[in-house]
């Protein structure tokens, strides 16, 4: 019985080839039991210790969402993904952005060791404008 936020069988076979496969030594939780346990985590807003015991140790599910963000998993399964919804033709890659203004906070211009522009592009400055503080390229020039 599929349980709700768990990965459907076709779901899992799309992201089964995807992960990284086991390292030697202790015994591994299974890949499907634990991505169902972060898909529940993330899904439902709860916290890591509030995961269901079906889905194994919250500190195992834990760790394996933290080593496979680190790593680079996640990422790789979202482009793979992408890519053969794209080859099918599933995608539209049409992107609409109003970017009038962009408005910083205030502290956003806090001050950093070693002065000004101290490991920061020229580019991040911020600018005075009509609307009050806005990032250069906002689509509103400063006055």
């Amino acid at each position: 019985m599929i349980r709700r936020y768990e990965l459907t069988d076709e779901e899992w076979e799309k992201l089964q080839v995807l992960l990284p496969s086991g390292r030697m030594g202790r015994p591994r939780e299974d890949d499907r039991r634990v991505l169902n346990g972060i898909v529940w985590k993330i899904r439902s807003g709860a916290a890591w210790r509030d995961i269901p015991a079906r889905y194994g140790s919250w500190q195992s599910i834990y760790t394996r969402f933290r080593r496979w963000a680190l790593n680079g998993t996640f990422t790789r399964m979202l482009q793979a993904l992408q890519a053969n919804a794209d080859a099918r033709g599933d995608l539209d890659w049409l992107v609409a952005v109003d970017s009038t203004i962009v408005r910083a906070h205030q502290h956003a211009a806090g001050a950093k060791k070693g002065g000004p522009g101290a490991d920061s592009p020229s580019d991040h400055a911020l600018g005075r404008s009509r609307g009050g503080l806005t990032r250069p390229g906002s689509g509103r020039p400063g006055v």
